[in-house]
């Protein structure tokens, strides 16, 4: 099997829960876990099944992003792309709350997408690049003033919503699914 196979066969193991395809198994997780191209990876992967009959294979595509999101991949590629200043876990976590209490998010397989696109469409990041620039133990402990915090807010929110939209570019067309 070459690394990115457009072979639905290649993404299945007989060890796998049965999936909807008949085959020996459901589809399995992209050939290297610790990989840090792991979304595209996952990507290249919905991008194959969505060409052939989403709702079949949405929910073994729904458990690799649920992994992917639920072992901090999600986050490590988020501080990738935010080095200077490391994306918050906490704008993450909130995220995550919101789309599991979010009725909507029943609407698509994909929640690395509903985790990204609810950051940015809730608004979460000027939330909490303030709360991180409060803190003391980003000013060495002290207490700043209101001005140095503002200034951090601004570098947060702008290196953060940067990182969140350079993702949410794996998607030209939301990963949902039409009734």
């Amino acid at each position: 099997m070459s690394y990115y196979s457009s072979s639905t066969s290649d993404y299945t193991c007989d060890y796998c829960p049965p999936g909807g395809s008949g085959g020996s198994g459901s589809i399995i997780y992209p050939p290297s876990m610790n990989n840090p191209q792991m979304m595209s990876q996952l990507r290249r992967i919905e991008k194959v099944f969505a060409s052939i009959d989403v709702r079949e294979y949405s929910q073994p595509m729904t458990a690799a992003w649920n992994h992917y999101v639920s072992s901090n991949s999600l986050l490590s590629e988020l501080r990738g792309l935010t080095r200077n200043y490391p994306f918050s876990n906490e704008c993450l976590d909130d995220a995550k709350w919101r789309v599991i209490e979010d009725p909507d998010s029943a609407l698509s397989w994909n929640y690395c997408w509903l985790v990204l696109n609810k950051i940015r469409k809730d608004n979460l990041i000027p939330k909490h690049a303030h709360a991180t620039s409060i803190r003391p133990q980003m000013w060495g402990g002290r207490v700043p003033d209101a001005h140095s915090v503002a200034q951090l807010t601004a570098v947060l929110t702008q290196e953060w919503t940067r990182a969140v939209d350079q993702m949410l570019r794996h998607w030209a067309v939301p990963p949902v699914m039409t009734m």
